[in-house]
């Protein structure tokens, strides 16, 4: 199974998750927001609350304080403090 968006949540300590995924929920400042394939740029702040992804061993959830993330070009970059 080929998944699409590759993936990487880091927290100042160390790498949380590093894999592809089929889609992200993410905790935004205006709300959650789903990344799935192809989404457009986008560089924003992260609210306390929890990650969602589905990956390659199914769906994952991460419990975020705070954090930034930037989506390029299908990859999404979460830098989180826990």
């Amino acid at each position: 199974m080929d998944l699409p968006i590759k993936l990487q949540i880091n927290s100042p300590r160390q790498t949380l998750v590093d894999c592809q995924v089929e889609n992200v929920t993410l905790p935004g400042i205006c709300g959650l927001f789903e990344v799935l394939k192809d989404h457009a740029p986008l560089i924003t702040a992260l609210e306390p609350g929890t990650i969602r992804y589905k990956g390659p061993r199914g769906e994952k959830t991460l419990e975020v304080r705070s954090g930034f993330v930037m989506i390029l070009q299908n990859e999404v970059n979460v830098c989180v403090e826990q």
